[in-house]
């Protein structure tokens, strides 16, 4: 079970300076706040000089609190003709304030009223894990990571190449986890070339530390009545963590679905080229063309790996769509809650139980009675009440993601491509009689279940599952206030359409079946009991698509691996030979909606080489190269005991969740009927 985000409490001393309640320490000096970050954070680490003309600059601080050094950052920023293209903010709490105490705060600070409106707005639900925000000023862009949770936890699963370091905890006598030997130390393992750190603590255990894990200290004049503060700079034979980027931002993208089109976005923000090559004459001509599908996050007993994935895309997809909304680019959603009815009484008490554990903002249980009031018709049981999910066209997404790249994206429509070839140089995309449809120096497949019909993804595990939504007309259908989940879902009415779905069958047919509108008619029954009498599934319209799903239902989200290259026998993850330039965002199987705007930004930092929105190990569950680094483990398993050895160093061990069968799913969560499929 996960553990829970306790939000910090906000209290003041006699002079009016905020408090920890928790820590007994002020949260910046009683002289001024934005004075100290700029003298003791900006000042320390020579900024804005040093992050002048550079295409990316990186900060992190151990300890956001009130988020006062964030707000004289980004002023800093925004003011500076000379400001990086784009500035990562990554940032660790454990006990982030509620939206509310900000908003307290922030009125303390008036020169930056503007820029905390825009990050309260922005403000995520406090759960564990880590919250991308994103911030655009006229072609340059903020990018703000909140890593909530243990800071040595967070830290530890960050991937990133870090410019400058503000070390802002509270005072190492009353927070010494924020200053263990092992975080400082891992500051330092993602410390880029050259980078500096300031902080106000000028503890000898501290510089002791520091000096010791690769940092060259030295005092300097400190803020108001602090005499002294520390500056460092990382000294030559300290490690680093620089991650590769390609010279050339040019990406051929396949498949114009759901995934190819969040993947265009996110790429031309960051400046790329993108030609994507779409075999049907429109966009979304595969499974992101049903006319409505559902966007709700997963809960299970163990907050396990897909639990985890599913919420960190879910906020971060609502965030996405609202930025598309707010340049222009909008697309028909209904994004005021869904409901998702229990299975039965057992079944209540634990979605009762599970609920308990997370903000209501995020997930609620709602008794009988309630969960019938909401929806406006009689529910058979409780249930989870998910109040920022609901519904979307993705079809609109489809649109709105394309439209908003720009003049970034070159667009190949109604071009099947039949073979993808490498010419040392660049991939190309080939149509049936041998001609170059678009080549790029990078290829990135999104096709969904038919990209295994290419050479390089032939051993990739992918399944196309069929599914089949039914059109019921409005008026046959009690009007829903919003969408219905239980081992089936049905939205409200959009172009004069319920749609309500869907089957789940093996194999390639496309036509519409009676026996499957049959049964997505029984499960209208078990949604909305009695709804179904009157509907004669011999008279419904309907739609199929296909779910591209991979064995332990997470995506593929990386380098494809080089099935080719012989495996060591103790081959780590991150050691997989890959295929030169070819990556694959595929396997969003039913819950496209929600994985693919995270999925796309994940892919796309590690591209460019920008710091990642998930945690390292979210990362290694969705890598391409697990399925065949779990055979290769295997086959070493199974040789080393028809040897007949026993020895302990002939035992092959496979990381839990990485490349394993399907975990676990809440009951009554079936994929299979309970999501959209991509």
């Amino acid at each position: 079970m996960r553990t829970p985000i306790l939000a910090a409490r906000l209290t003041f001393d006699a002079a009016g300076t905020p408090v920890s309640a928790d820590y007994g320490d002020i949260y910046h000096a009683a002289a001024g706040g934005p004075g100290q970050a700029r003298h003791v954070f900006l000042g320390g680490n020579d900024l804005p000089r040093r992050w002048a003309g550079r295409q990316r600059f990186v900060i992190l601080e151990n300890g956001l609190g009130t988020g006062l050094n964030f707000l004289a950052t980004w002023a800093a920023w925004r003011t500076d003709p000379a400001r990086p293209s784009t500035l990562h903010y990554l940032a660790v709490e454990k006990h982030p304030f509620r939206r509310e105490d900000l908003t307290r705060l922030h009125a303390r600070w008036p020169e930056f009223a503007a820029l905390a409106t825009r990050l309260r707005e922005a403000w995520p639900v406090l759960i564990p894990g880590f919250h991308r925000l994103e911030f655009e000023d006229v072609g340059h862009r903020l990018v703000l990571t909140l890593l909530l949770g243990e800071a040595e936890t967070c830290l530890g699963r960050l991937r990133a190449s870090v410019d400058a370091f503000y070390l802002d905890g509270f005072d190492p006598r009353k927070n010494p986890a924020m200053w263990s030997a092992a975080l400082l130390r891992r500051l330092a393992q993602l410390a880029a070339p050259g980078a500096t750190l300031a902080t106000w603590c000028v503890a000898r255990g501290v510089r002791d530390t520091l000096t010791h894990v690769g940092f060259d200290i030295a005092r300097r004049p400190g803020y108001a009545h602090k005499r002294d503060m520390l500056t460092g700079s990382l000294s030559p034979l300290a490690p680093c963590a620089t991650p590769h980027a390609p010279t050339t931002r040019h990406a051929l993208i396949l498949g114009g679905g759901i995934a190819g089109t969040a993947l265009c976005q996110r790429l031309t923000a960051r400046g790329w080229q993108v030609d994507l090559v779409e075999g049907h004459p429109h966009l979304a001509g595969e499974g992101s063309g049903n006319l409505a599908g559902i966007v709700r996050p997963l809960l299970s007993r163990d907050d396990n790996l897909a639990s985890r994935l599913s919420r960190a895309c879910f906020l971060y997809t609502r965030r996405l769509w609202a930025d598309l909304e707010a340049a222009g680019f909008t697309c028909r959603r209904g994004l005021d809650g869904v409901l998702q009815i229990a299975r039965d009484a057992p079944h209540e008490c634990l979605q009762r139980r599970l609920a308990a554990a997370y903000a209501e903002d995020y997930v609620q249980f709602l008794e009988r009675d309630a969960a019938s009031t909401r929806l406006g018709h009689p529910m058979p049981f409780g249930g989870w009440w998910f109040p920022q999910g609901g519904w979307v066209s993705p079809r609109d997404v489809c649109q709105a993601l394309a439209a908003a790249a720009g003049d970034g994206l070159r667009l190949h429509r109604g071009r099947m491509v039949a073979r993808l070839a490498w010419t040392g140089v660049t991939w190309q995309a080939l149509d049936g009689n041998g001609q170059t449809i678009a080549q790029a120096p990078l290829a990135i497949l999104a096709s969904g279940a038919w990209a295994v019909r290419l050479t390089q993804a032939r051993g990739l595990p992918i399944q196309a599952v069929r599914g089949q939504v039914s059109h019921v007309p409005a008026g046959r259908l009690p009007a829903l206030r919003h969408a219905l989940c239980r081992e089936g879902y049905l939205t409200p009415a959009l172009d004069g359409l319920h749609c309500l779905g869907a089957s789940y069958a093996q194999d390639s047919g496309r036509e519409l079946r009676l026996d499957e509108h049959a049964g997505n008619l029984h499960r209208l029954a078990r949604l909305l009991p009695g709804a179904e009498q009157g509907l004669d599934a011999g008279t419904l319209g309907g739609r199929v698509g296909f779910r591209a799903v991979t064995p332990d239902r997470l995506p593929l989200v990386g380098a494809l691996p080089d099935t080719q290259v012989t495996l060591t026998r103790d081959m780590r993850l991150r050691d997989m030979p890959r295929q030169a330039y070819l990556y694959g965002l595929l396997g969003l199987g039913s819950r496209g909606l929600v994985w693919a705007g995270l999925a796309a930004e994940a892919l796309a930092s590690r591209l460019h080489g920008d710091p990642l929105p998930l945690e390292d190990d979210l990362m290694d569950a969705m890598d391409p190269s697990r399925f065949h680094l779990r055979a290769h483990r295997r086959a070493c398993g199974a040789a080393a005991l028809a040897a007949g050895s026993e020895h302990p160093s002939h035992r092959i061990s496979i990381p839990s969740g990485i490349g394993e069968n399907p975990e676990p799913r809440c009951p009554g969560d079936a994929s299979s009927s309970a999501g959209y499929w991509g």
